[in-house]
């Protein structure tokens, strides 16, 4: 009740606003609160998986905190674990504003942010202040500035300056919002990407007394051939995990709202068929030997069993959590076994 009435005054926003005004106000009451009113119900269902324990399969998926600067509050809401970012080597704007906007009607969000963050230099920082004690994905990207073929510098400045702090790295080359990116999915140059990554993760294991895993976020707009080909090559690279997927550049059904003309990506409940069936694709080629984190449009707890059943083993919510609030947490936590 409470979030539905702060909802129907967010939604009178601008929504870049309001979500820096949620996140502050979020971070403002957990302080005083570690169990404020907005908390979800915790759920108690550990998940072994990639050598770590996640109290639940519910996670925060990466885009809501790129700066890791709200980790304990977010992560007060219950979640199993948390991604934050996506980072870049240098700090950047982004792209343009406006770049976020929301279709209430088919609980949906489209932003084309372009991987504005303030560095990996910052989150480092606040990730040291954390007092938040759950497992932690980083999620790395590029500089929109750098060329693709200095792509993999971008991945491994990120990988070594978060290492010694994350519990998972995410490797983003699937948003639609950097100039070319999604280039980095194709062909020799996705293999070439994720053999150095692999060899880095490699030396960094061997040179501390952790090891963490190297997950690859894709794209829901890949054809099977492309699945098939982006399995193998993880498969042969001996990837840890993958994350499917990221916001989707079509806008199927969507014809008749003058938003979804707006370019970006797409998120929430129309991606929500479209993920799960890449999920399954990818599941087919993998065989149980990759575990893979399902997200899109992740709106309750039967969507949520839908990405399991399609072959995932944790899973991610980010549109579902704005138009849904925190409780989503407890009420999918309720549908999971």
């Amino acid at each position: 009740m409470i979030y539905t009435l702060y909802k129907k005054a967010a939604f009178r926003m601008n929504p870049e606003w309001v979500h820096t005004l949620t996140l502050k106000g979020l971070r403002l009451t957990h302080r005083r609160d570690k169990r404020h009113f907005l908390a979800g119900r915790f759920a108690d269902k550990p998940v072994e998986l990639m050598g770590l324990r996640f109290p639940n399969a519910i996670g925060l998926a990466a885009g809501m905190d790129k700066n890791g600067d709200y980790i304990d509050a977010l992560g007060g809401l219950g979640f199993g674990f948390v991604e934050i970012g996506t980072i870049t080597p240098r700090p950047q704007s982004g792209n343009p504003k406006p770049r976020l906007f929301r279709i209430p009607e088919q609980d949906a969000i489209i932003n084309r942010m372009g991987f504005n963050n303030k560095g990996v230099e910052h989150l480092c920082k606040q990730v040291m202040r954390t007092r938040y004690n759950g497992i932690l994905g980083i999620n790395i990207g590029k500089n929109f500035d750098t060329p693709l073929e200095n792509a993999a510098d971008d991945y491994v400045t990120c990988m070594n300056a978060v290492f010694h702090l994350a519990d998972y790295i995410a490797v983003n080359i699937s948003s639609p919002n950097t100039i070319g990116l999604r280039e980095l999915q194709e062909g020799q140059v996705f293999n070439d990407l994720i053999a150095r990554l692999k060899a880095e993760q490699t030396r960094l294991n061997k040179s501390s007394s952790k090891s963490v895993p190297l997950l690859i976020k894709i794209a829901p707009d890949l054809s099977p051939d492309e699945i098939h080909f982006m399995g193998t090559c993880m498969l042969e690279n001996d990837i840890d995990g993958v994350i499917a997927t990221n916001t989707t550049i079509k806008r199927d059904g969507l014809e008749s709202y003058e938003t979804a003309r707006e370019s970006g990506g797409l998120s929430g409940y129309p991606l929500q068929d479209l993920s799960t069936h890449v999920i399954r694709q990818l599941s087919e080629v993998l065989q149980g030997r990759i575990p893979i984190i399902g997200v899109g449009g992740i709106m309750d707890g039967s969507s949520a069993v839908a990405k399991l059943d399609a072959g995932a083993s944790l899973v991610q919510v980010y549109s579902g959590l704005i138009y849904r609030g925190p409780g989503i947490v407890g009420d999918i936590a309720q549908s999971l076994p």
